[in-house]
């Protein structure tokens, strides 16, 4: 009677926690490790960290925002870069200098990124569509990025960086935020 008592208990705490988890999992944060060198010196590889999956169903992104995404080149990749163009607008880079042309900035607005410490001497000029950002990572000489892949689309975004929780010195809200 007792073995069928705890055997119910634990059944009933297994539904419970599927109940709880999954949807949580699904729809609110997700887990996501670090894998490379792109995002260096803001994030390293294996840093571990909580995805907010809810924003972007409720805000549009925003500049600068360290996103996660699908790889549009294989979207059962997982990619982490940093929102640099937003939709319909031009972005041109001509060495370090990242330039962005929209309806606000129609002279341009040359982009002021502390956290980019190695720079890469590109040239390139991208129009963004509807729906399209352009996403680059803060180690500009090590990473592989809507410069050489083109735009991420919106429904590719799966959320953006919300917690870092390990290293354990460096645990933070909104990481890489400026």
């Amino acid at each position: 009677m007792k073995e069928e008592s705890s055997w119910r208990e634990l059944v009933r705490f297994a539904v419970m926690v599927l109940i709880i988890v999954i949807p949580i999992r699904l729809f609110i944060a997700e887990p996501f490790v670090v894998s490379g060198s792109s995002m260096v010196p803001t994030f390293l590889n294996g840093n571990y960290l909580i995805i907010d999956k809810v924003s972007y169903r409720l805000n549009e992104p925003q500049r600068n925002e360290i996103v996660i995404f699908r790889y549009p080149n294989d979207q059962k990749k997982f990619f982490i870069k940093r929102i640099i163009g937003l939709p319909n607008e031009t972005v041109d880079i001509k060495g370090s200098t990242v330039t962005i042309t929209n309806k606000d900035h129609p002279d341009g607005l040359k982009l002021d990124e502390p956290y980019v410490k190695n720079v890469a001497s590109n040239t390139t000029h991208f129009e963004l569509k509807d729906n399209e950002y352009f996403v680059m990572g803060d180690n500009r000489s090590g990473s592989s990025d809507s410069r050489y892949w083109g735009a991420v689309k919106k429904e590719l975004l799966v959320g953006r960086a919300f917690v870092r929780l390990f290293p354990i010195d460096k645990i933070s809200i909104l990481p890489g935020n400026y």
